[in-house]
């Protein structure tokens, strides 16, 4: 995993539509630390996670990663940064195994195999996706972070849809990613019980 020491956000100003989402958000994000993103419904947590990521533009404002612009490094940005948003993305028709392929094409089956054990997903591994129930599905959807070498992880609602033992499992999971000097931000209506979370806060 790359080493990074912060991502900034200068100055972000996010529409939808004709409305101001965020107006001039600044913020210096560390690695090594876990960011929520709150504010009340129609905010724009989603639509700055999105931002972030890549996949939309803001209406002005820059983002750095330590002292580069991403828009000149984006290119690069793909292999640092993983997100993964509120809909599970995962293909219904195909098995689970498969899934998990298509989203790690270069994962060995050791690790694939690995990622599922911890998932408790094993048993299901030739079993298609729309046989399972959504906290399952999710937990595929969210298999890809146990194979990840991304520095940032940019997660919408990941706890939707888990009991509590899964809630546990990606709790742990997230730990890892601070401990190894990774970057976590997400949303969540979820009370994280392990982690200490920063806010990044959006007013309406």
């Amino acid at each position: 995993m790359q080493s990074y020491v912060s991502l900034t956000l200068s100055n972000i100003s996010i529409e939808r539509g004709e409305r101001d989402l965020c107006k001039g958000l600044s913020v210096v994000a560390q690695f090594g630390r876990l960011y929520q993103i709150v504010g009340e419904n129609g905010a724009g947590k989603s639509s700055l996670l999105k931002v972030i990521a890549g996949l939309l533009r803001p209406v002005e404002g820059e983002i750095f990663l330590d002292d580069k612009v991403i828009g000149a490094a984006m290119n690069q940005w793909p292999q640092d940064c993983l997100y993964l948003g509120h809909q599970y993305g995962v293909k219904r028709l195909l098995t689970v195994e498969e899934n998990i392929r298509c989203y790690c094409p270069n994962a060995s089956r050791e690790n694939i195999h690995s990622a599922l054990a911890q998932l408790d997903l094993l048993p299901y591994q030739n079993t298609p996706v729309k046989q399972l129930s959504a906290g399952q599905a999710k937990r595929v959807a969210l298999s890809r972070l146990w194979l990840s070498d991304q520095a940032i992880w940019l997660l919408d609602e990941p706890f939707s849809s888990l009991d509590v033992k899964g809630r546990a499992l990606l709790e742990s999971k997230l730990e890892q990613q601070l401990k190894r000097g990774g970057l976590v931000i997400l949303t969540t209506h979820q009370a994280l019980l392990r982690i200490d979370a920063q806010s990044i806060e959006l007013t309406l």
